[in-house]
C-alpha cells in the first residue's frame, strides 16, 4: 500500500476521467559539458506514456494555444555532477499576453510524490489563464515519475493483487501476509529500478528545478507547489534561497512532522472531511440516500468496510470490491467536495451489492486506467517517500499505535497506521527524519491553508510559515473544503494568489478568505 500521507492533488484529474470515462523518452547517459549550456528542443506533446497513465496527446488550451514539450538532462547522481545523466520529461504552455510584460516560467508541482506534472498540467492548465499572462506554465515529471527514469517495481497483474490485499490486519498471520506482501513489492523495486533508487529525495528534485530554472533563462524560480509540492517547493527555498522569486504553496505539508505524525495527523484530517461529508448529506432539504443523521451516514459506512473485509462484492469485472479498496475510493472521494456527489452514489450502489464506483475511486488513487495499466504513481511515490523519510516501522510498533490512530479516526485509522510499513525493508536508507525548509534571506513565499483540508491538514500552513522563518513565510487562511485552495475557484484565494505572481502585491499575513 502507498504511504497514504502523500497521495495527491494530481490523481483528482484522473478521476474525473474515469468516472465520466507523451514526451520524448529519458535521454541516455551522457557526460557532455555544462548541463546549464544545454537548449531544450520544444516539440508537439505526444500521448502520455503507460507510466504517466496513458490518455490522449494534450488538448490545446482554449484559445488554441498548443502544449509543448521537451526533455532536460540532468545528473543522476547530484554528488557526481559531470556523471551520468537521466531525462526529465518537460511541458509548456507559452505566455499569452505581451512580450515585454512576460515575467518568466511558472513552476508547478502538483503533488505526490509520485504525480506526473507532464499530464497534471494540461488537466488544470483552463483553470490559470490569468497567470498565463505573463508566465510560461511549466511543469515535469520528477525524477523517478513517468517518464523521468520512472521507477519500475511490479507488473500491472501484481499491483490488482496489491491494490485488493487486506492493508488492515487483525491478527498475526494477516500482519505477517501485509508484510510479505510488502516485501514482495520493495525488491521488485529494487530488482527492476535499483540504479535510480538512491537519487530519487525530494533534495535531488530540489537540485533539478535550479538547473531547470538556469536552462529556462530564468533569473529566479517562479513556482507554484500544491500538496507535496510545497515540501520540495520548501525544501528548494532551503537549498537555494538567494533563487526564490515569486513562489505559492497550496494545500501544505507540515514540515516539521515525522511520517508517523503525518500519518496521524492525516487520520485526523480525513475524519474530519467525512463528518463535514456527513454533515452536507443529510442537512440538506431533500433526503440523504446514505443515512438519516452524519452519525447514521459514519455508521453505515463502518459497516460496508466491515461486511467487505469478509465478503467482498463485485466491482470493476472481474475484480471485487474490498475493505481496503472500499476505504482508499473513500478516501480519495474526500479531495474534493467537487467528488462528494460520486462518494454518494458510490455508496447507494455498494449498500446494494454494487462496487463499481467505489472501485474506480480506488482505481483512481492507485492510478489504474480503464484498461487495466498502472501509471508508475504509487512505486514512484513508495521510492521518493522511503529515500526521504528515515524511520523504518516494525509491526509490533505500528500495532501499539493502532488505539491512537483508532481514535483519531474511527474509518481511516487502521488504514493510513499500517500504510507506516511501506518502507520496511526498503534497499536504500533514508535521509532525515523530516525535511528542512528553513530558508533566511529568501523572498516571500504565500502559504495557503485549508481549514477543511484532509490530505494536508490546516496547521501545516502554520508550521510551514514558522520553519521557514521570519520574513518569508506569508499565511494566507482559506475556510473551505477539499486538498488545496485555489482550484476551489474561491474569488479571494484567487486574488491574493494572482496579485502575488502577477503583481508582486503580498497580502497581509492572516488574511483570511472564506
Amino acid at each position: 500500500m502507498p504511504n497514504p500521507p502523500q497521495l495527491r492533488a494530481a490523481a483528482l484529474a484522473a478521476t474525473a476521467a474515469l468516472l465520466t470515462s507523451w514526451v520524448s523518452g529519458c535521454s541516455g547517459d551522457s557526460k557532455d559539458g555544462d548541463l546549464t549550456a544545454q537548449k531544450l528542443s520544444w516539440k508537439a506533446c505526444p500521448a502520455p506514456s503507460e507510466a504517466e497513465g496513458g490518455g490522449s496527446a494534450p488538448s490545446p488550451l482554449p484559445g488554441g494555444a498548443e502544449w509543448q514539450c521537451a526533455t532536460l538532462k540532468v545528473p543522476l547522481d547530484w554528488s557526481d555532477p559531470k556523471g551520468d545523466t537521466i531525462g526529465l520529461a518537460l511541458i509548456r504552455a507559452k505566455a499569452s499576453g505581451e512580450p515585454d510584460k512576460r515575467i518568466g516560467s511558472l513552476i508547478f508541482n502538483f503533488g505526490g510524490p509520485g504525480g506526473s506534472g507532464v499530464t497534471a498540467l494540461p488537466a488544470f492548465g483552463q483553470d490559470y489563464p490569468a497567470l498565463r499572462t505573463r508566465y510560461d506554465l511549466v511543469s515535469f515529471d520528477p525524477r523517478g515519475v513517468g517518464r523521468s527514469a520512472g521507477v519500475k517495481c511490479e507488473n500491472d497483474r501484481q499491483l490488482d493483487r496489491f491494490f485488493q490485499q487486506d492493508a488492515t490486519p487483525d491478527d498475526a498471520a494477516e500482519q505477517q501476509e501485509l508484510l510479505r506482501n510488502t516485501r514482495t513489492f520493495n525488491t521488485a523495486c529494487e530488482k527492476n529500478s535499483g540504479r535510480v533508487l538512491p537519487h530519487v529525495r525530494t533534495t535531488d528534485a530540489a537540485r533539478d528545478m535550479d538547473l531547470m530554472r538556469q536552462v529556462l533563462g530564468d533569473d529566479k524560480l517562479h513556482y507554484f507547489g500544491i500538496s507535496y509540492g510545497t515540501e520540495l517547493g520548501g525544501v528548494y527555498a532551503h537549498l537555494f534561497p538567494k533563487n526564490v522569486g515569486r513562489a505559492v504553496f497550496d494545500g501544505v505539508v507540515d514540515p516539521t512532522q515525522n511520517v508517523e505524525q503525518s500519518s496521524l495527523g492525516q487520520a485526523k484530517g480525513f475524519q474530519l472531511a467525512l463528518d463535514n461529508f456527513a454533515a452536507d448529506c443529510t442537512s440538506k432539504a431533500e433526503d440523504c440516500p446514505i443515512g438519516d443523521t452524519p452519525q447514521d451516514v459514519k455508521d453505515r459506512i463502518a459497516k460496508l468496510l466491515k461486511d467487505l473485509e469478509t465478503s467482498p462484492i463485485p466491482g470493476v469485472f472481474p475484480r471485487r470490491l474490498t475493505q481496503t479498496a472500499a476505504t482508499s475510493g473513500i478516501a480519495q472521494s474526500l479531495y474534493s467536495k467537487d467528488f462528494w456527489e460520486y462518494l454518494t452514489e458510490g455508496l447507494q450502489q455498494a449498500y446494494d451489492g454494487d462496487g463499481r464506483v467505489l472501485m474506480l475511486l480506488s482505481d483512481s488513487m492507485n492510478g489504474r486506467s480503464e484498461n487495466g495499466q498502472y501509471s508508475n504513481i504509487t512505486p514512484a511515490n513508495i521510492s521518493i517517500n522511503c529515500a526521504d523519510d528515515k524511520p523504518r516501522y516494525t509491526a509490533d510498533y505500528v500495532q501499539s499505535k493502532v488505539p491512537e490512530f483508532r481514535s483519531a479516526s474511527p474509518l481511516f485509522g487502521d488504514y493510513l497506521a499500517w500504510g507506516m510499513v511501506s518502507c520496511t525493508d526498503w534497499a536504500v536508507p533514508g535521509a532525515a527524519e523530516h525535511p528542512d525548509v528553513s530558508a533566511p534571506g529568501a523572498a516571500p513565499i504565500l502559504v495557503v491553508g485549508n481549514t477543511g483540508d484532509p490530505a494536508t491538514p490546516y496547521g501545516g500552513a502554520r508550521a510551514m510559515v514558522d520553519a521557514l522563518g521570519k520574513g518569508v513565510g506569508v499565511e494566507l487562511t482559506y475556510k473551505g473544503q477539499g486538498h488545496g485552495s485555489y482550484d476551489s475557484k474561491n474569488k479571494c484565494v484567487q486574488g491574493a494568489v494572482n496579485g502575488y505572481l502577477l503583481e508582486g502585491t503580498v497580502p497581509s499575513a492572516g488574511t483570511v478568505c472564506s
